[in-house]
């Protein structure tokens, strides 16, 4: 309960009619049902909540409850054969603002060899954001307007969905739970199936279920101390790593990472091979007898060509049974060739070795010649000039950014983002994702030098490499500023990313504007990861301003310490 209420919003749930509000009435009325079974099968109430049942054992030596027989419960325990608990990270999703945070999930793992055949327990909110307005989903996701449910699935499926279709690598941290509190954990579990509790996004989410679901098995910790204002999934597994229960990490790289080391093995002359493979413009023999090719490549294209259907199949590009027809023909001819080279996908960055999610600011500079200092704050997350250590490249999530500025005895606002995202997914042979950026809140960079509100959405492309990556964007966008204004920018940015140490951002912006002024935007970056939560940057940016303005060009030079936690 959280002060003095359950989080669980479904009435099932309760024995008591008061026991949502009332702690001890929901106790008293466990024991009566628990002490008085009417039913002895698997309506019966210790069935329905094993948990309490064992608590009430554990806590008050409450013996003389009644025997009866729960076979849908210990079927579904015989079914798991429950060891022990893995805490799951699908990282973000780069096409996707629903998915941009990540998101986490429990694996209960069994006696089985394989972790494959272990099960995955889930809490998400009901509803397809691929099939509602993204705004709509945005401000019901923030004011718990979906239904979180619950569920029990097997976990190649969810590696299925997040691995495959979503494009999204998995980090698995394995946890020291025992297997009396990995079964604790289950009995809990099986108490909250099919119930539901209002979903927030950034609160009552699915990092914050299953960090109750830690604190069931091991009451001990204190897991959602941690937590005040949001729950950000990233950070669940921080918290684990401060509390020391992860024992041992193991990677699983996407379908998009996998192709993408493919584009780096497979010989430029070839690399157009795969995609008319999956394409049937060209058949498999002529891929097998063709003598330019050596064997070993021969080997990559068909294993690239498998993984490019695979996804494709994922993503309803192709029909189930041409899939199958493919995945035969690719899979025999591949076998044909035998053994070769075994594929070695360098393990990223650790996440959990990542900078924290709230960051603060203290910096100081000179602006047009005049010493300036600043002030800053953001409660989440991550931006571009942030430190990319262990964060998806190219991504930028930011909410509630503040930063002030002091200077000649003035406190300004410089910049109050209400939320910014950046999604510069990076083109290749194999992908040809568009990229695309959005803003709203307040800055400085319109034509007059105050922070004036605006609203932004832009589209463009990107492109990298091993070094960093290009960018090319159109921004529509608007300035309300007393009159409102609106603008068509085009931008071109660059950003060096090759040492986890050291980044370097390079934008240029031009604007057209409706009453007929343009403008130029320049910024450029240095930054130093001094630690996992402390960076050091340098900036410079110029900005022209109005004609009407007495000053119209603007340079400021700063030095930035920040401080992440």
């Amino acid at each position: 309960m959280n002060d003095g209420v359950s989080e669980i919003d479904d009435e099932r749930f309760f024995l008591s009619s008061d026991g949502k509000t009332s702690a001890q009435d929901e106790l008293d009325a466990t024991i009566d049902a628990l002490l008085n079974e009417t039913t002895f099968d698997d309506n019966a109430t210790a069935c329905r909540f094993p948990a309490r049942k064992a608590w009430l054992k554990e806590q008050l030596s409450i013996e003389e409850f009644p025997e009866v027989k729960c076979e849908k419960y210990d079927s579904i325990v015989k079914r798991l054969k429950p060891k022990s608990v893995t805490l799951v990270f699908p990282s973000a999703h780069i096409n996707s603002p629903a998915s941009m945070f990540g998101h986490t999930f429990l694996r209960i793992n069994s006696a089985y060899n394989s972790k494959l055949l272990s099960y995955a327990v889930n809490y998400a909110a009901d509803a397809n954001p691929d099939e509602e307005n993204a705004v709509l989903f945005a401000i019901k996701g923030l004011f718990g307007g979906y239904f979180g449910r619950y569920s029990l699935l097997p976990y190649y499926d969810k590696l299925k969905e997040y691995r495959d279709s979503e494009q999204r690598d998995i980090w698995e941290y394995d946890l020291d739970f025992s297997e009396d509190e990995t079964r604790r954990m289950i009995e809990h579990i099986w108490e909250l199936n099919e119930t539901h509790s209002y979903y927030y996004f950034f609160t009552e989410n699915c990092s914050y279920n299953m960090l109750w679901f830690m604190e069931v098995a091991r009451p001990t910790l204190h897991l959602r101390e941690y937590f005040n204002y949001q729950v950000i999934p990233l950070e669940t597994a921080h918290a684990s790593k401060l509390e020391k229960i992860i024992e041992d990490k193991f990677f699983r790289p996407s379908k998009r990472t996998t192709l993408l080391k493919y584009e780096e093995l497979i010989e430029k002359e070839n690399i157009h091979l795969p995609l008319e493979l999956v394409d049937s413009t060209i058949s498999i023999d002529e891929v097998l007898r063709s003598g330019d090719i050596q064997k070993q490549q021969k080997m990559y294209i068909l294993e690239a060509s498998i993984e490019l259907l695979e996804y494709k199949f994922s993503k309803s590009k192709i029909e189930k049974e041409r899939y199958l027809e493919l995945f035969h023909e690719f899979s025999k001819a591949r076998a044909s060739l035998g053994q070769g080279d075994k594929l070695d996908i360098k393990t990223p960055p650790n996440p959990i070795d990542s900078h924290r999610a709230i960051r603060a600011s203290i910096g100081g500079g000179s602006r047009d010649g005049d010493s300036i200092g600043f002030l800053g704050i953001r409660p989440a997350y991550h931006d571009l000039e942030d430190s990319n250590y262990g964060f998806l490249r190219g991504t930028q999530i930011e909410f509630l950014n503040l930063e002030l500025s002091y200077r000649d005895s003035d406190l300004e606002v410089e910049d109050a983002t209400i939320l910014s995202i950046v999604s510069l997914a990076q083109r290749s042979h194999f992908f040809d994702n568009l990229s695309w950026r959005t803003k709203f809140g307040w800055d400085r960079n319109s034509l007059d030098s105050s922070a004036n509100f605006m609203g932004t959405v832009g589209v463009g492309l990107s492109w990298g490499n091993k070094l960093g990556y290009t960018y090319i964007m159109a921004d529509p966008l608007f300035y309300l500023d007393g009159d409102s204004k609106s603008a068509i920018g085009g931008s071109i940015g660059m950003v060096l990313d090759k040492y986890s140490s050291m980044s370097s951002n390079i934008e240029a912006i031009r604007r057209w504007y409706d009453n007929g002024e343009e403008q130029n935007i320049l910024s450029i970056s240095q930054s130093f990861r001094v630690s996992q939560n402390t960076q050091l940057k340098f900036k410079y940016d110029y900005k022209e301003r109005g004609k009407r303005e007495m000053n119209n060009k603007e340079d400021n030079l700063r030095v930035y310490l920040n401080f992440y936690f």
